[in-house]
């Protein structure tokens, strides 16, 4: 079985977004896959109920243990992912560049008089 430690990079930790991203991941792969707080019991990291329960926040380390024939692939992309900040701290920034600057002119128009 292969192991790895990872800090947790997200903002939000290893909850919602990251979360579901996390998991949405090591379901991509022919391995099975684990993650655990440092000093905490593995859970599967394929369950996002499992992951989200354990609590994890920015900053702290969690193992990540992988066994099959895509183990060293999996810890890479799992790795990326926990890795990796959140690409926005709003909740739509797919097209929120654009938004912002359309909402900072068109606002008043838009109906948002009493704010």
């Amino acid at each position: 079985m292969s192991e790895r430690v990872v800090t947790v990079v997200p903002e939000a930790g290893l909850h919602a977004r990251p979360a579901s991203r996390f998991v949405r991941t090591a379901n991509e792969f022919d391995a099975e896959i684990e993650i655990a707080p440092i000093d905490g019991k593995p859970v599967n990291a394929r369950s996002m109920l499992a992951v989200t329960g354990l609590g994890v926040e920015r900053g702290e380390d969690v193992r990540l243990l992988a066994e099959g024939a895509d183990a060293e692939a999996a810890l890479d992309a799992l790795e990326a992912v926990l890795s990796t900040p959140e690409e926005s701290d709003g909740d739509s920034e797919d097209g929120g560049t654009d938004d912002a600057e359309d909402g900072n002119g068109a606002a008043d128009e838009s109906g948002t008089e009493g704010g």
